[in-house]
C-alpha cells in the first residue's frame, strides 16, 4: 500500500542563486529507513487558495500505475501539482529532511514557484522515497554526470563516499554562481560544465565525450535532461564500452514537455 507523509516547511535557505534548500518537518519521512543517497519522492503542492493539497485515494488495488491514473482521472480545479525530487538529506533524530529545488525566476513550474515563495509553516505532502543508486562490489570507479537537477542526488552520493572511493563528476551548470562545495572523505574529481547560452545538455554531453577517464571496472550514475541522459548513456556503452548493466541512468525531465505530460504519455 501506498503510504502519504504529510510535512511543513521548517527552514528556507539559498544555496546558490537559484538553487534552494529547503527543510521539511516530516517524522515519517525521515524515519523512513535506509535509502539510496539518490532517492526520490513525489511532491504534492497546494492549489492556489489552499493550504494543504488534496490528494487521491493511496490505495487503489493495482499498483502505482492504477494509482496515478486515479491521480490523473482527478478534476483539473482539484488535482495538486505534482513533481519529483530528490530527498538531499534525512535526519531522524530531528524528524526532518531536506529538499532542493532549482528555482526558474522567469519560466517556473508549480514547483519552483513554489520553492520561490516558501514560508515556514508552509504544508505539502510526499509519496516515496525510492532509490535507485547501486554500485556492484567489483566497481574500481565511479562516473556521475548530470545537470543542475541531479546536482542534490550526485551532492548526496558525494558525501556518501567510503574513504578513498575514486569518482569523476560532470555537472552542467548555468553559471558559474551555481557551484557549490561537498564534504566528502572519497578521491573526487570534479568538473563544473558552465552552459552559459548553449542548449541545455549540449555541453555535458561534449565534456563526457572529451573526457579522459580512468581504466578498470567502472559504474556510472547519469542523470539530468532526458535526451542529453540517452546520448550521455549511448557514448559510454558504444564508444567507452561500458556494460549496460553497469549504468544508473533517470531522465529527470524532457525540454519542452511538462511533468503531467511525460507522466499522461506513460499512463496511456
Amino acid at each position: 500500500m501506498l503510504e502519504y507523509h504529510h510535512g511543513h516547511v521548517t527552514a528556507v535557505r539559498r544555496i546558490t542563486p537559484n538553487l534552494a534548500r529547503i527543510t521539511f518537518a516530516c517524522p515519517g519521512l525521515a524515519s523512513a529507513g535506509p535509502v539510496a543517497p539518490d532517492a526520490y519522492l513525489k511532491i504534492f503542492f497546494p492549489r492556489p487558495g489552499q493550504s494543504v493539497p488534496q490528494l487521491p485515494p493511496a490505495e487503489t488495488g493495482d499498483g502505482v500505475m492504477s494509482w496515478y491514473r486515479t491521480y490523473l482521472a482527478m478534476p483539473d480545479d482539484i488535482r495538486p501539482p505534482m513533481r519529483t525530487y530528490t530527498v538531499r538529506a534525512a535526519r531522524p533524530e530531528t524528524g526532518e529532511v531536506d529538499v532542493e529545488f532549482v528555482l526558474h525566476e522567469e519560466s517556473g513550474g508549480p514547483a519552483s514557484t513554489w520553492a520561490a515563495r516558501a514560508s515556514i509553516g508552509a504544508r505539502v505532502a510526499f509519496l516515496g522515497p525510492h532509490g535507485l543508486y547501486e554500485v556492484p562490489d567489483e566497481t574500481n570507479w565511479q562516473l556521475l554526470a548530470g545537470d543542475e537537477t541531479a546536482l542534490p542526488a550526485i551532492g548526496a552520493i558525494l558525501e556518501a563516499l567510503p574513504s578513498g572511493e575514486r569518482a569523476v563528476v560532470y555537472v552542467e551548470i548555468p553559471e558559474h554562481s551555481e557551484r557549490q562545495k561537498f564534504e566528502t572523505a572519497g578521491a573526487v574529481e570534479l568538473h563544473w560544465v558552465v552552459r552559459g547560452a548553449r542548449p541545455h545538455g549540449e555541453a555535458l554531453v561534449d565534456a563526457v565525450r572529451a573526457a579522459v577517464l580512468p581504466g578498470g571496472t567502472p559504474y556510472a550514475w547519469v542523470s539530468g535532461e532526458a535526451n542529453a541522459v540517452k546520448l550521455v548513456r549511448r557514448h559510454l556503452v558504444r564508444d567507452r564500452g561500458f556494460a549496460k548493466t553497469s549504468i544508473c541512468f533517470t531522465g529527470y525531465w524532457r525540454q519542452g514537455m511538462s511533468e503531467e505530460a511525460a507522466g499522461r504519455a506513460a499512463a496511456s
